[in-house]
């Protein structure tokens, strides 16, 4: 087999079609494009969704569900960057000081990541059920 012997298996190309090529065709005069309207036309596009000026239908359904805006406020802080502080007590405020969080966090949660080996105390921080068994099992407690 040499390269100017490969060709495509028998029937695998067909012909493109020759619109508006006289009445013999079948697909002269309109081209197979039917009597007016949008589509008959050159350049008869229209957006995604258009439906001729009828309301859309992405525009008639009711919008579902809802995303919190409070979400985003809401951290998550490792068990390992609680580690690495330098206080004992820590809060909201030691955390943002330390920029394990930004300023605009309106709660925080430690999550069960690392590992921690001294004893802290959480004051308005959450901890997950992992996190706070491993907090207190190094002697330090979590206070709401």
């Amino acid at each position: 087999m040499k390269l100017n012997n490969i060709q495509p298996a028998a029937g695998a190309k067909k012909a493109a079609r020759r619109v508006g090529r006289g009445i013999g065709s079948g697909l002269g005069k309109t081209a197979g494009r039917g009597h007016k309207g949008q589509k008959s036309r050159a350049g008869g596009f229209h957006k995604v969704g258009f439906e001729g000026g009828q309301m859309p239908l992405q525009r008639r359904l009711p919008k579902r569900g809802f995303v919190s805006l409070t979400n985003s406020r809401n951290v998550e802080v490792r068990l390992s960057e609680i580690q690495s502080l330098p206080v004992d007590e820590i809060d909201l405020l030691t955390l943002v000081q330390a920029n394990l969080v930004s300023a605009h966090a309106l709660s925080a949660k430690v999550v069960l990541s690392g590992e921690i080996s001294r004893k802290v105390v959480l004051k308005g921080v959450g901890a997950t059920r992992g996190a706070k068994a491993a907090i207190e099992a190094v002697g330090g407690r979590v206070e709401d």
